[in-house]
This record gives structure tokens, C-alpha cells and sequence, in this order.
């Protein structure tokens, strides 16, 4: 299959989605819309509209999307070419007329948004755009909500909303928003097109990249870690281990323990460079090593906006463990439909194919019903960890009922 076919030619921001072929098609030719718009020209059909909502599984690339269609946007030849200093300061974060929102707590406040909304009413100064891109909208407060609404409602001229939500579900995203917003429904990646960016852009060996993509569940950064970390492949191991693993009451506790340890594991490995980072930047900023007069007031001040610091990253900490914890549920709940799949002996791919032997195991030893019931017990651990139950209380009732079966 050539470059183009798979959606972009070679260096084009198009590369950057993985598999998503529709949603690139739909895409390129918005962004062609809107370089027509800008250069004066009427465009019949609606190609272009001034909000758009990216759905799709975890892992699909739901905000590499949004962030590929806006450097499209304010690529100076309209084409998403990756080389012009449009494409360059999108991709990178540094474009002043791009805004992206990602929720470092557990929610995006109504401030937030309405700080956003009013900047977005400026016209562009840089670019052709003005784009505002919110990861996770699914995130929003009703407030927050509330706010968006008022800018979709009533647009400014050449401003555009990039919403990426989980789906177009009212409980992730209202139907206000939603019927004012164009959708692009993005699909699970396929594990050929995985393996092969991991091959052309990580460097990944074939071997590796085609077992990270074959059991990523067609998460495309998690295949990246997955083939690039070795703690991340311990981590999944710990996982996957658990179901053969409670033969004694006391394994109960033990296996929370050890799930609970891989998520604040990954989320740890994560969050501590980049605290520290932010840290001290904030105190080079505000001059916290300065000598002379009002040194004390200043110090003051420093140590303030470094609390406040602390306390936003202790927010984001909460969010990053939790979104790991349910990566980790997510292989298990994958592991027992692997263990109905062989019992029922469906010719369907394994989500977890290196652990084909284990499946097979407890097909033989569990009914179908108690399968079930272990499949229930984890989703609604997700389900309780999503309405704030403590992490390790769910997880402990979660273990518990998957010993019992």
C-alpha cells in the first residue's frame, strides 16, 4: 500500500493517524474547504463548519486527529504539507493561534472555559485559524459546558471547536453540543498498521512491533510503550497473572496490591519528570534564586504559585493513576473474553494471543456463567472507580468476586 493510500503522502500530517483512512479523507478535504474559505472563495457543500466532535475507542487517536486537522487548518498551503511553519508549531504545541485544553485534574472547571472562549473571539494573528482544541470534553463541569455552548451557538468568523470525547453518548458529551458539532467517528486502529508505524517512526524491531500491536488492543500508544518499556511489559504481566493466580484467600490482597502497584507505577514514571520540570521552571520564572531588594516579597509570591503548582499536579497525579488503573482492567476484562472466545470455540482473534494457553486453562476449569460473572465484576469496578469509589476499596470487592467466580 503506498503513502497515499494509507492516508497522506510522505511528511504530511496526515501520517501522524494510524489506520484511519475515512476520517483522513473527511478531513483533508475540510481543510481544503477552509483554505478556500480564507482565500475568499465561496465553497458549496459544507465541507468546512466551525465545530467538529472526534469519537473513538481509547487508543484510537482521538486528539492526534484534532491536532492533525488543526495544523491542516493553518498550513500556509492549505494541504496539511508538515513542513511549512503552520504544520511545524501545531504539531508541536507552540502555534499562537491553537489552543489546546487538557484536563489535568479529574475535570475542566467553568473558569477554564471561559477563558478560553474569550480568547478564542479574537481573530487570528499568526495563522489562518483560531483553534481550540479540548482533550477529553467528556471531562467538562455542566458550567464549563455551558460556556461552550454559548461559543457554538454563536461562532466568531474563522474560529474553530475540536472536541474529542470516548463517543457522542449525552453522558459524555450533551446533546446541545453535540447537534451543533459535525462528527468524525474514528475506528480501532488495525494491529498491520500499528506494527508498521512503530516499525517506520519508532525504530521498533518487526518482531517486537508486531506482538506490541497484536496485544495493544489497537491503543496506539500504549503499543508504544508496550514495545519501547520493559517495566510496561513486566506491568502487563503482573495483570494477566491475576486471574490463575487466587487460589488462597490471602492472594485476594495480594493481587489488589499488585494491580493497584502497576497503575501508580505507570502514573509515577509519568508525572515525576515533568513535575519536577514544571517546578523548577516556575521558580527560574519568578526568579526564585534572585538576591537584592524584595527578594523576601518575591520568594513569597514563588512559594505560593509552587503550592498552587503542587496542588494541580496532585490533581493531575489522581487523574493519570486512575486512567492507568483502567488501561490495567481493561486487560483483564479483554482476558475473559478471551477465556468465552476459546470455550465457545469461536474462530475470533485473542485480545491477549500470548496468553492463548492460559484461556485455554481456564476455559477447561470455569463454566461459561462464572466467566460471566468475572467479566461483570471488572466492568464494574471500572464503573465504580468512574463515580469516585476509592480505587483500592473497588479494586479489593473486584478481586474478591473473580477468586469466587
Amino acid at each position: 500500500m503506498t503513502a497515499e493510500a494509507r492516508g497522506g503522502s510522505v511528511g504530511s500530517v496526515w501520517s501522524q493517524l494510524v489506520g484511519q483512512e475515512p476520517a483522513v479523507g473527511v478531513l483533508s478535504a475540510a481543510a481544503g474547504a477552509a483554505a478556500k474559505i480564507v482565500a475568499g472563495e465561496r465553497v458549496p457543500g459544507g465541507g468546512m463548519t466551525h465545530a467538529w466532535l472526534f469519537t473513538g475507542p481509547p487508543g484510537s487517536g482521538r486528539s492526534v486527529a484534532a491536532r492533525t486537522f488543526a495544523a491542516a487548518l493553518e498550513c500556509v498551503n492549505g494541504t496539511g504539507c508538515g513542513e511549512c511553519t503552520g504544520c511545524r508549531t501545531t504539531l508541536h504545541g507552540t502555534h499562537a493561534d491553537v489552543r489546546l485544553v487538557v484536563p489535568e485534574g479529574l475535570s475542566i472547571s467553568v473558569a477554564e472555559m471561559r477563558a478560553l472562549v474569550q480568547a478564542a473571539a479574537r481573530r487570528p494573528t499568526t495563522g489562518q485559524w483560531q483553534v481550540v482544541i479540548v482533550e477529553d470534553a467528556d471531562r467538562l463541569t455542566e458550567g464549563a459546558s455551558n460556556a461552550l455552548l454559548k461559543a457554538v451557538e454563536e461562532p466568531p468568523e474563522r474560529t474553530v471547536f475540536l472536541l474529542c470525547a470516548p463517543s457522542d453518548h449525552p453522558e459524555d458529551v450533551s446533546v446541545t453540543i453535540r447537534s451543533r458539532c459535525r462528527l468524525v467517528n474514528l475506528r480501532t486502529p488495525p494491529p498491520e498498521a500499528i506494527a508498521r508505524v512503530l516499525v517506520e517512526r519508532d525504530g521498533v524491531d518487526a518482531e517486537l512491533a508486531r506482538w506490541a500491536a497484536s496485544v495493544c488492543g489497537g491503543h496506539v500508544g500504549r503499543a508504544r510503550r508496550l514495545a519501547t518499556d520493559e517495566q510496561s511489559r513486566k506491568r502487563r504481566e503482573t495483570v494477566l497473572r491475576i486471574p490463575l493466580g487466587l487460589r488462597r484467600p490471602a492472594d485476594v490482597f495480594a493481587s489488589a496490591d499488585e494491580l493497584i502497584a502497576a497503575a501508580e507505577g505507570d502514573a509515577s514514571e509519568e508525572s515525576k519528570a515533568r513535575d519536577e520540570s514544571e517546578k523548577a521552571e516556575l521558580r527560574n520564572a519568578m526568579g526564585g534564586d534572585a538576591t537584592g531588594k524584595g527578594v523576601a516579597g518575591a520568594k513569597r509570591a514563588a512559594e505560593a504559585a509552587v503550592k498552587a503548582l503542587e496542588k494541580r499536579q496532585k490533581s493531575r497525579a489522581t487523574r493519570t493513576q486512575r486512567d492507568t488503573l483502567d488501561l490495567a482492567l481493561v486487560d483483564l476484562a479483554a482476558f475473559y473474553r478471551d477465556v468465552l472466545v476459546t470455550a465457545s470455540g469461536a474462530n475470533a482473534i485473542l485480545n491477549h494471543p500470548d496468553h492463548a494457553a492460559d484461556a485455554a486453562e481456564a476455559a477447561r476449569s470455569w463454566t461459561p456463567e462464572s466467566t460471566l460473572r468475572r467479566l461483570e465484576a471488572v466492568l464494574a469496578c471500572r464503573e465504580a472507580i468512574l463515580l469516585n469509589v476509592k480505587p483500592r476499596i473497588a479494586v479489593e470487592a473486584m478481586v474478591t468476586a473473580l477468586r469466587h467466580g
